[in-house]
């Protein structure tokens, strides 16, 4: 019996609130926060755990979706309401996001690349431009 994607994102997001961001398997030592958005379309609030590269005071997220050849519902979300909230280890933070463009993009998704490799080879596999989203804290940044 298979686990769905809502099934295995549940058990990450029990995880990392148990152990104050930190979650083993396959995201042992990436940096991990937990996204929360609001369905554009169905008004529905949704939780999903997504790395990140830290950019002091923001955190940057890639819209990757595994190098498929759509972005995350979650990056739709967050165009249609940016201002959304986020968990960082045993904290949650108010931010607006913004997508990165131009140079600002390209060396954001480079770093990123760097310290994901596997954030590089979704790239490699679509022919789309993967999204670069800045997450900025609401009242200092």
């Amino acid at each position: 019996m298979s686990t769905t994607a809502a099934e295995y994102n549940a058990k990450v997001i029990d995880e990392f609130r148990a152990n104050e961001g930190r979650v083993g398997g396959m995201w042992e030592g990436t940096p991990l926060l937990l996204l929360h958005h609001t369905g554009a379309r169905s008004g529905v609030s949704r939780v999903n755990p997504v790395g990140y590269l830290p950019d002091e005071p923001r955190y940057v997220i890639f819209a990757s979706n595994g190098g498929a050849p759509s972005n995350p519902d979650w990056y739709h979300n967050l165009k249609a309401q940016p201002t959304t909230r986020i968990e960082v280890e045993s904290e949650t933070i108010d931010v607006v996001a913004e997508e990165a463009t131009g140079e600002e993009r390209e060396r954001l998704f480079a770093r990123g690349a760097e310290r994901f490799p596997d954030l590089a080879r979704h790239a490699r596999k679509t022919v789309r431009v993967i999204p670069v989203i800045v997450l900025t804290p609401l009242g200092g940044a």
